[in-house]
């Protein structure tokens, strides 16, 4: 029996373990449409806008390690993809997109919706081909998914609207034709004996070891933890790293670079050895200066090793199989004064954070929102944030608990993701809790239309909480401190001010329950009921936007830049400087650098 071309596209996938596809329709992808619609056997998640369709597969991928797959037409609807696949590009998310052109008839002649998306999305893919003959789809689509899921990055297909509907033909045994096949595991890849040894070396003659991992070392747990105890080393943790060790371990210093505290800062300043484990962090003035600490360095992608840091032993590797591999060659460092340290000074950020957190604002300090929130998480929560100044509160103030997980656009750093990360996190877990933590302003650009996808799928979820906690300030936050800091600009209106809105009214609107909050009192309880309730929750809270996203460590040029925008005007400067004083312990600013 003949099959057209859609068809077998939605055969293939299935064959390849897709079981979801996020998506918009439109004729330029009516054939794959029509198909999906035949076959019932793969779930299309219908969006709101292409892009988020990408975020949500990139937060698929992220929060299953499977591939994430979304699907568009041609024209306009693959350009929109083109955000979310750069955010899974830079985070190393395989994800493959599927996209519609106009028919192969009419390329070439400036047809409607007709543009050369393989050039365009050139620089996102790791591989990108449009197909022109039926025998051609079954090696795109087979080489296309093992690309994505060997090197971690999106592919893309494109199949022009004619070809799409015409009758599958398998390739030829001729010349002229190639015959592929389903199936990807990944290998095991361990560096060789004589470079661990080299490695072990360098650790074991250090004296004060620090640790820094990114997402590349979620699923090493265990290893780290041995590590650092033989090592009596403190581990910061890169951004996207949040969530591969929890917070309350004794030597776990949290996040790093300017959204991260001060023990981390400390630590990398004070360290002669540092150890590298999938991480790609990318704001080198955080790490040591050069040849103030030997390294050794361990990724799966050679092309991240000794480059954020000068490493002596690079170690090409998977994390989890090569820190097995390294660690019966360190020696257990019986001087524990540097972890002493290390422990001290993470007991006493603890304390400072919560004073900082506590600190009064007008009328909710944003960090106490986060802070309120932590403890109160279930054990297999899944937690997203969005990019801008409720990123540093969920980095600093969300002390993560072993088995709950969390991302956000790291590499990429794109406002609008927490929403659509937090409904991939919830269609792949559709048993667990979700948050995520959003500012007005992403909320504004292109999360509130996502509502309504929650609004129209939620009752499918086994768990019904599913939250998103908007912090209200009408203000451009992150950008607003960086024309402060970075620029020595006083707070520009035309650009900052974000139009007030109901969003707790909104999510009623939408038949999901809304909670306003205006008062600090009122937090817990706020997040006690939204944890309790039994649908999605708009948690809207207002917050103060002037409460400082103080950095760990403030330089002579930040502090000149940061007073010489209040001395222009700025709004509200007396409030801004006697807020962010209250938030440090020895003087406005940090040593002169």
């Amino acid at each position: 029996m003949s099959v057209k071309v859609g068809d077998f596209v939605v055969e293939r996938l299935h064959a390849w373990g897709v079981r979801r596809i996020y998506g918009y329709p439109g004729d330029g992808i009516n054939g794959v449409i029509g198909a999906l619609q035949r076959a019932d056997s793969i779930e299309f998640i219908q969006v709101r806008h292409e892009e988020m369709a990408a975020f949500m597969a990139v937060a698929h991928a992220k929060f299953t390690g499977e591939l994430g797959v979304c699907l568009s037409t041609g024209g306009p609807g693959a350009t929109h993809l083109i955000t979310g696949l750069y955010d899974g590009k830079l985070d190393h998310a395989p994800v493959l997109a599927i996209c519609g052109q106009a028919e192969a008839t009419v390329r070439g002649a400036s047809y409607q919706q007709e543009l050369n998306l393989d050039r365009m999305f050139a620089d996102v893919a790791g591989f990108v081909q449009e197909a022109s003959s039926p025998a051609q789809v079954r090696h795109l689509l087979d080489r296309s998914i093992r690309v994505a899921k060997a090197d971690n990055t999106p592919s893309v297909i494109i199949l022009p609207k004619d070809i799409q509907d015409e009758e599958y033909e398998e390739p030829a045994v001729a010349h002229g034709f190639t015959r592929s096949g389903v199936g990807y595991s990944k290998p095991k890849i361990i560096p060789e004996d004589a470079d661990l040894s080299e490695a072990a070396e360098v650790l074991n003659a250090g004296k004060k070891v620090a640790i820094l991992v990114g997402a590349g070392a979620r699923g090493t747990a265990p290893q780290l933890i041995e590590m650092a105890t033989l090592l009596g080393a403190g581990i910061a943790k890169a951004l996207l790293g949040k969530d591969v060790l929890p917070d309350d371990l004794p030597f776990v210093t949290g996040a790093i670079g300017l959204l991260g505290p001060e023990p981390s800062w400390d630590l990398m300043q004070g360290c002669d050895t540092l150890l590298m484990v999938g991480t790609g962090f990318p704001w080198s003035e955080f790490l040591p200066k050069d040849g103030a600490a030997r390294a050794v360095q361990i990724d799966i992608k050679a092309s991240m090793l000794s480059l954020r840091y000068p490493v002596d032993v690079s170690l090409h590797g998977d994390a989890a199989a090569t820190l097995k591999a390294l660690l019966p060659l360190i020696q257990r460092k019986e001087n524990r004064e540097w972890a002493k340290t290390i422990e001290t000074n993470i007991t006493g950020w603890w304390k400072k954070l919560e004073g900082r957190a506590k600190a009064e604002a007008n009328p909710v300090n944003p960090q106490r929102v986060v802070w309120e929130m932590s403890p109160l998480l279930p054990a297999n929560a899944i937690v997203t944030s969005d990019s801008g100044s409720c990123a540093n509160w969920y980095a600093r103030d969300f002390r993560v608990q072993q088995g709950q997980v969390a991302s956000l656009s790291g590499g990429l750093a794109s406002m609008g993701a927490a929403v659509p990360y937090a409904i991939g996190a919830k269609f792949a877990h559709p048993d667990r809790p979700v948050i995520a933590l959003v500012g007005d302003g992403a909320m504004q650009m292109n999360n509130m239309a996502e509502l309504i996808t929650v609004q129209k799928y939620w009752k499918r979820w086994a768990d019904p909480r599913w939250i998103v906690c908007v912090f209200n300030n009408q203000d451009l936050n992150e950008v607003t401190w960086e024309q402060r800091v970075m620029e020595g600009n006083p707070r520009f209106e035309a650009s900052q001010d974000i139009p007030d809105f109901a969003y707790a009214k909104f999510g009623e609107l939408l038949g999901l329950r809304g909670i306003f909050v205006d008062s600090p009192g009122r937090l817990a309880s706020a997040w006690q009921e939204a944890l309790s309730s039994d649908r999605p929750v708009v948690l809207e809270v207002k917050t103060d936007s002037e409460v400082a996203p103080l950095p760990p460590h403030v330089t002579f040029k930040e502090a000149l830049s940061f007073m010489s925008a209040m001395a222009k005007g700025d709004r509200g400067a007396g409030r801004v400087i006697g807020d962010t004083a209250r938030q440090v312990d020895d003087g406005l600013f940090g040593k002169r650098d």
